[in-house]
């Protein structure tokens, strides 16, 4: 008797990101200098309170596949944050891309780093031109549906915010050159400081008590209390390095 094959479910047949090109070595705006030392600031402190740590992908100049129906489209934002995926704990499970089809789960904010080279696109102010792909801006807010996307101009220091409402984005106002997100508790605002070496204004995290901390902060943080911690135990006539097991 014949028994007719099923078919196979779109996650069997549907491109892995081990099918994907990950990069293109020809392909304009990749990262410069400014643009790793950013997005690793934007990282070290994205600190949001609502969500474990395990549960948020930051993902920094990843390849984005975001249509099932052209599986070779991508964008490739600066930085974008994705809450609510698991994020890799082991090296043979880190992400070479992030494809939608497979993720089933939206970035919950984007944001570029605007160059001269990709200011158009960036601001929606390109047109999607004839049999190619949509532009960043129809992709971010039209297909994906971002729910914030966020655009900082270094060269004229200029941050501008977008929030999803109804089916296009509106501006977010921003007072003092930085803007609240109630869904994490958290904030991006610009910091004028030093980073990995470089004084600047830089886009950082923030929350209710002031700018959250990078890795280097933290560890100056923890060097501070031990030598207080030490100087105390002196003042008690206890060698700090000679403590009782």
């Amino acid at each position: 008797m014949y028994q007719p094959i099923p078919p196979r479910s779109p996650l069997e047949t549907m491109p892995t990101m081990y099918d994907l090109p990950s990069e293109l070595i020809e392909e304009s705006g990749l990262p410069d200098e400014f643009h790793c030392m950013q997005a690793d600031l934007l990282s070290e402190t994205c600190q949001p309170s609502s969500y474990p740590p395990e549960e948020i992908l930051l993902a920094s100049d990843l390849n984005l596949y975001y249509d099932p129906r052209h599986t070779q489209w991508y964008k490739r934002p600066d930085w974008y944050m994705v809450l609510g995926v698991p994020r890799a704990s082991q090296q043979r499970e880190l992400r070479l891309s992030y494809l939608i089809w497979q993720e089933g789960v939206t970035p919950f904010l984007i944001v570029e780093l605007l160059s001269p080279g990709t200011e158009d696109d960036d601001l929606g102010q390109r047109l999607r031109e004839i049999n190619q792909p949509p532009t960043k801006w129809e992709v971010y807010e039209r297909i994906l549906r971002v729910p914030y996307y966020v655009v900082y101009d270094r060269y004229e220091n200029n941050l501008r915010a977008f929030k999803i409402s109804g089916i296009r984005y509106e501006s977010i106002a921003i007072a003092e050159n930085r803007f609240w997100l109630e869904e994490l508790a958290m904030g991006l605002g610009l910091w004028q400081g030093v980073y990995q070496g470089a004084e600047g204004l830089w886009l950082r995290w923030y929350d209710h008590r002031g700018w959250l901390a990078t890795l280097a902060e933290q560890a100056e943080s923890e060097r501070q209390r031990a030598n207080k911690l030490a100087a105390y135990l002196r003042s008690q006539g206890i060698d700090p390095d000679h403590l009782p097991v």
